[in-house]
């Protein structure tokens, strides 16, 4: 987004875009990302090629107590997996609730 145009609200999450490869919570300059993840297998290989592996992501966090909305993180996904959304987070009675995870960052549960 570009000075001047609106503003935005919070921070969406494709999760099916998300590789694990944690580059958002890396440059995150206030660390309010949390990620894990574990690898399996990749499936469907042909015979004879060697055994291959992804990640898969278990959780995805923002602590909205901690996050600057900079959009750093959304900048810097190489896979699109962090977007604006219009919307802003709403207020909290304590800061354990402004801890949003997939579910709520998918959009599903705002």
């Amino acid at each position: 987004m570009m000075a001047g145009d609106g503003g935005h609200g919070s921070i969406r999450l494709v999760e099916e875009r998300c590789t694990s490869c944690m580059l958002c919570a890396r440059e995150c300059p206030s660390w309010c990302i949390t990620i894990d993840s574990h690898t399996e297998p990749v499936p469907d290989l042909p015979p004879g090629t060697r055994e291959r592996t992804q990640n898969v992501l278990d959780r995805f966090e923002i602590d909205w107590s901690l996050c600057m909305y900079c959009g750093i993180c959304v900048e810097e996904c190489p896979f699109d997996a962090l977007a604006w959304e219009p919307a802003h987070t709403a207020a909290a009675p304590s800061a354990l609730t402004l801890r949003h995870g997939i579910g709520e960052l998918k959009g599903t549960n705002r």
